[in-house]
């Protein structure tokens, strides 16, 4: 049998293992009256004009952004793809699930499989074992970015209730849009010299905005690509009833901008950051980096039939990047675009107001989710990391390294290589842990050739580990934020501090009372983040900035653990058949 179709399939056994791992999970979470949710899903390039510029995207069933999935806490989640790409493979990530005993379903491409190839097909199965707000995305290139993705929303089970009230619901995908196809911004990316990506022309709400075709030369062919009246950019419109309370739940999948969320003449009340209940505060604007998902609760108690909703950059400049809009309308009134001038929140480079807000997240006392974990304070912590953000060159090539090491994916995934002991399916060599002790973190990086790698961090089961991300200068010696996010686990966030971190002043600094669980971290302009987590779920799961062309450009890392217990319990064939897995079929 060939790899392909091995891929294809898997064996029975290995696929039943797989089940049985799932269906243990489940039983051991006590979900009773789970479910299995199936989707079958076709991928593929569409037609689409999202700001009113037509171009492909990467459409799910036909349709942009992918379909929204819907399951109860507890859930098993059975969602088949199939690929007609038939230049690219594809991989889905499920942001913020953290795939408890199916580390091989978490989608990332050479991480955790092999990609799904033109015409092949693949299915993921997964318990959703926390309520809350989530999405999914491809993982394999900058796919991102050019629209795979979705949202995928967790619902308590019948019986159990949020410890908040509201009497319906919406949902709000925003991301920095570009009209260049992601194989030209890739192509510049590894170019010499380096080409940028630049600036977004668009933001978008649930897959739409408005760019302002009188920008675009008469004439031209991207004059003829670009109509103001095409429907399928007209703004999204989030209706509600005057005199109710709604939960807007907030996903950014953005590729590079750091954004801020307004409502027009409306407070917010945040109340869940990342699937984890927070303590609940007001708030006019709302930062959302990469990654990041929240739930707001909006009152509509104004007395207007239609308001702004605004989407700004935050953190770089955005050179008249227009804002994003959308529309709030009450009681069904007619839609009209509001006249009043387009909200606003903070300056770009207020990071102040940032890390002012970034603070305001603690965690829920007497959280009614068991899976939420409250910080063991007294846990011994067994490793500390120091991961140092530079950006340097590698063979002329400007790349993004972590304690000078660039994160280069090899073609064998690397849980495989891990499971099956594959000799040269990744550095073997381990990562270094920290920065040097006097690395200047103001000023651009003392030697400007970095190292290529695919060393991995391991740990053992149980291991409590704090990671300290160190944000420095670029080459240009600008600094700028970083949202990083975990796979497979989450953390809790200890703190923030400006300048270098010192382990011996700095720790005295962190929150050990309540500290927010999130999956999501942003790190600040020559400043640290310091976040601890426990090594509690095996696999090999990827730590990296969530800004795509960052990440990209080799902005990462591995952690790996209890690769003993993946082993004894197995991972499909259908992840396999790519790099030196192929072996493994020729012993078979």
């Amino acid at each position: 049998m060939t790899a392909a179709g091995y891929r294809a399939g898997g064996s029975i056994t290995m696929r039943w293992a797989a089940l049985c791992v799932v269906a243990t999970v489940l039983a051991l979470a006590g979900f009773a009256n789970a479910k299995v949710v199936e989707h079958d899903f076709e991928v593929a390039y569409v037609d689409a004009a999202p700001d009113c510029y037509a171009k492909t995207v990467i459409g799910i069933n036909g349709v942009y952004p992918g379909p929204t999935i819907r399951a109860v806490q507890g859930d098993i989640l059975k969602i088949t793809f199939h690929n007609y790409i038939a230049t690219e493979g594809i991989t889905m990530h499920w942001h913020g699930i953290r795939q408890v005993g199916s580390a091989w379903a978490d989608g990332t491409a050479a991480v955790a499989q092999c990609p799904i190839l033109y015409g092949e097909s693949f299915t993921y199965e997964f318990i959703v074992d926390r309520p809350g707000t989530y999405f999914y995305h491809g993982h394999f290139g900058s796919q991102r970015a050019a629209g795979f993705y979705g949202a995928l929303i967790v619902d308590l089970p019948a019986g159990k209730h949020e410890p908040y009230h509201y009497d319906g619901e919406h949902m709000i995908i925003v991301n920095d849009w570009w009209h260049r196809p992601i194989v030209t911004q890739e192509q510049g990316l590894e170019a010499i010299p380096f080409k940028f990506v630049g600036d977004p022309q668009s933001l978008l709400l649930e897959g739409r905005g408005r760019y302002n075709c009188s920008a675009v030369p008469t004439y031209t062919p991207a004059a003829i690509s670009c109509n103001q009246t095409d429907e399928r950019c007209a703004p999204h419109v989030m209706k509600v009833e005057r005199g109710k309370t709604y939960r807007l739940r907030l996903a950014s999948v953005a590729s590079l901008s750091s954004l801020n969320f307004k409502i027009e003449g409306h407070k917010m009340k945040v109340v869940e950051a990342d699937g984890h209940n927070v303590q609940p505060f007001w708030t006019d604007n709302l930062d959302l980096y990469s990654g990041e998902t929240y739930s707001v609760l909006v009152s509509a108690n104004m007395p207007g039939d239609n308001y702004h909703l605004g989407l700004n950059v935050r953190g770089r400049e955005d050179h008249n990047v227009p804002t994003g809009l959308g529309i709030l309308n009450y009681n069904n009134a007619p839609v009209r675009q509001p006249s009043t001038p387009a909200p606003k929140g903070p300056a770009w480079d207020d990071f102040e107001a940032s890390k002012r807000q970034a603070r305001k997240y603690k965690a829920l006392k007497h959280n009614p989710d068991p899976t939420s974990h409250a910080l063991d304070r007294h846990a011994k912590v067994t490793r500390t990391l120091i991961l140092l953000t530079t950006q340097q060159k590698l063979k002329g090539h400007i790349k993004w390294a972590i304690n000078n090491v660039t994160y280069a994916p090899l073609p064998t995934p690397v849980l495989a290589g891990l499971v099956y002991n594959i000799s040269g399916s990744y550095d073997t060599a381990p990562p270094p842990d920290k920065m040097p002790a006097d690395y200047n973190i103001y000023a651009p990086p003392p030697v400007t050739e970095t190292n290529k790698g695919s060393g991995v961090y391991q740990f053992k089961t149980g291991d409590v580990v704090d990671v300290i991300i160190q944000n420095c200068g670029n080459l240009q010696n600008i600094s700028e934020n970083h949202p990083w996010h975990l796979h497979g686990h989450d953390f809790w966030i200890l703190g923030y501090g400006d300048g270098k971190y010192d382990p011996k002043t700095s720790p005295k600094t962190f929150n050990l009372k309540n500290p927010p669980m999130r999956n999501n971290v942003p790190t600040f302009p020559f400043a640290w983040t310091a976040i601890r987590f426990k090594l509690d779920n095996p696999g090999a799961w990827p730590f990296h900035c969530h800004i795509e062309w960052h990440v990209h450009l080799g902005m990462g890392v591995v952690f790996a653990h209890g690769i003993e217990e993946v082993r004894a319990k197995g991972i499909p064939n259908s992840v396999l058949g790519c790099g030196l897995t192929k072996q493994l079929f020729k012993l078979r």
